[in-house]
């Protein structure tokens, strides 16, 4: 979503002039990255790591985002030595590699915090697992043939609760992966296939006697195909994490207000003491457009994602089913409820002026809560105004103008008529402001000396954004210039077209293109969204949710000149 922020940005540009003419033995195929192996690498430390994809020629050049992290390409085909400095940002990165012709797509390489562990095989046999001898645990593995799976084991003592969850699909690995728990006997006693959200497992298992346990991690292919057995490729990594400490089920709120300290109450597994406890989110550290973040208090292994806005969190406070004892939704704010018994209905009530454009949004599949919710809009006589059970996903969103000013209510229930503590939610209220996303086809672009180069670029306008859109970019190389675009107030894409000149050196580096419109002036940079969604007769396609969903680095390749052609020879 575009909102009125500057868009500051530090290009690199490789191997121009006379650097290139001295590598030019390396062009070729322009390089495709697929996956990293392991996904994930400690702070402070050095550690060889796999490029899967096609390479030719090998060793091609690297890339990575932000500060800290020195990536080099081996003798060994594919092969990747990385450096973490000790005071890197932890989080996920994005790696491309390059060379002459072009650059790959982004994959992504996780900075931890944490000690990791590599998954080895042999490890299939539940008879002869690998132990894991310290908890919490991060294990980084791979599914590396068809009918692979992966076995490893734990002791556990009568009581003790084992929380694990596998993060594939969010790596952009290509399999719905099952994660199962054996007992000693190798009887199983706990899975699970999706937690809710994603695609991924999560599963909390209390062990009933002491012994040691085996959790099996294995999967079928994304996209789906017509095969129905276990499949495993060079992609399909994975992160398998462990752990007999505190993991979070759920907070209150399920959100947390940008640049002020949040006040949360956690309930979940193996937390010391009575529960839930009590932490605080400084939520100075997050980021102006930031929908959501992952958080991980002290002590925790496991990371809790929560929603990120602009107003007050509230809590639900019963009784709030009649429009008589409504709640309070403010306006920006959020609050954090549950339908907890069969046909329970949360009403909150909201002010509103004449034609004032507002966007009123529910989540709780999107927290992995097994609620299937609708929401309404109530006038002031109880009428109901607006209604909607499904949006993007499976939670509804209305974007709705009060007809007059007046007292409202937003309504919110099960559309199964379900009801339980877990079938929780937070809905949101906001402003709607007039703004547009502006997304391009590929992150990555090339051009040759004396060529055009166009661009399409997507406009997706919202709150009644009407503006005419100018389109430029910043950060371009020498001999790159760019026709500033323009869209309409009623168009939904624009053309930009870099020309690159004759004698522009051939170079590799990032840019960004800008798109401003509107007054007061909305001004952003144009995203390519890595994740994408979909069905084909009925088959999840595509990735939901990963790590980083959308780059707006994009990635500019002036690649040689084509050879002279030789003169003709005269008769």
């Amino acid at each position: 979503m575009a909102h009125p922020r500057g868009t500051a940005h530090r290009s690199t540009w490789f191997l121009a002039g006379a650097l290139w003419a001295g590598l030019s033995a390396l062009t070729g195929a322009v390089p495709v990255l697929e996956q990293l192996h392991p996904p994930a690498i400690q702070v402070g430390t050095t550690r060889e790591i796999t490029a899967v994809g096609k390479f030719d020629p090998w060793p091609t050049t690297t890339w990575v985002s932000g500060d800290g992290l020195r990536v080099e390409a081996l003798e060994e085909k594919g092969r990747l030595r990385v450096t973490v400095a000790t005071n890197a940002a932890t989080g996920p990165r994005l790696i491309r590699l390059f060379n002459a012709e072009g650059a790959s797509a982004p994959r992504f390489l996780l900075v931890s915090g944490d000690p990791q562990t590599d998954e080895l095989e042999p490890n299939d046999d539940f008879r002869n697992p690998q132990l894991v001898p310290t908890l919490p645990a991060s294990v980084n593995g791979r599914l590396e043939k068809n009918g692979d799976v992966d076995v490893l084991a734990v002791e556990l003592a009568a009581g003790q609760t084992l929380v694990a969850a596998v993060e594939a699909h969010v790596w952009m690995s290509p399999v719905d992966a099952v994660l199962r728990v054996l007992g000693p006997d190798g009887n199983q006693v706990a899975w699970n296939h999706d937690d809710g959200r994603t695609l991924d497992p999560f599963l909390a298992f209390t062990a009933p006697l002491s012994g040691r346990y085996g959790v099996q991690v294995f999967g079928f292919a994304h996209p789906a195909d017509s095969d129905i057995r276990f499949t495993g490729n060079a992609r399909c990594v994975y992160r398998l994490l462990l752990t007999t400490g505190p993991a979070i089920s759920h907070t209150r709120p399920l959100g947390v207000r940008r640049g002020v300290p949040n006040r949360l109450l956690i309930d979940g597994w193996n937390l010391p003491g009575a529960r839930p406890q009590e932490f605080v989110l400084d939520g100075a550290v997050l980021k102006e457009g930031v929908g959501r973040t992952e958080w991980r208090p002290p002590g925790f292994h496991l990371p809790f994602e929560l929603a990120v806005g602009d107003g007050e969190e509230d809590v639900e406070s019963e009784p709030n089913d009649l429009a008589t004892s409504a709640g309070r939704l403010r306006i920006p704010g959020a609050v954090t409820g549950d339908l907890n018994a069969a046909g329970d209905r949360d009403r909150y009530r909201f002010e509103a002026k004449k034609g004032e454009r507002l966007r009123l949004s529910v989540k709780a599949a999107a927290f992995g809560f097994p609620l299937d919710a609708w929401l309404a809009v109530e006038g002031p006589d109880g009428k109901e105004l607006a209604r909607q059970d499904d949006s993007v996903g499976s939670d509804p969103v209305i974007e709705w103008s009060a007809p007059s000013d007046g007292v409202f209510v937003a309504a919110v229930g099960s559309l199964l008529q379900k009801g339980g503590d877990s079938l929780r939610y937070r809905i949101e209220a906001v402003r709607s402001r007039p703004e547009f996303k502006a997304t391009v086809p590929e992150s990555v672009f090339a051009i040759t000396p004396g060529a055009t180069n166009e661009i399409k670029v997507t406009l997706a306008k919202s709150g009644g954004f009407e503006a005419p859109i100018r389109l430029t970019a910043e950060g371009l190389p020498q001999g790159i210039s760019v026709s500033v675009a323009e869209a309409g107030p009623k168009e939904s894409e624009a053309v930009m077209r870099l020309v690159a000149a004759a004698d522009a050196n051939p170079t590799n580096g990032t840019f960004r293109i800008v798109v401003a419109g509107g007054d007061p002036e909305v001004r952003t940079a144009a995203l390519h969204e890595l994740v994408s969604s979909g069905e084909n007769n009925g088959v999840p396609q595509g990735f939901r949710r990963l790590k980083i969903e959308a780059v707006e680095d994009l990635w500019l390749t002036v690649t040689p000149p084509p050879p002279a052609k030789e003169a003709a020879k005269a008769p």
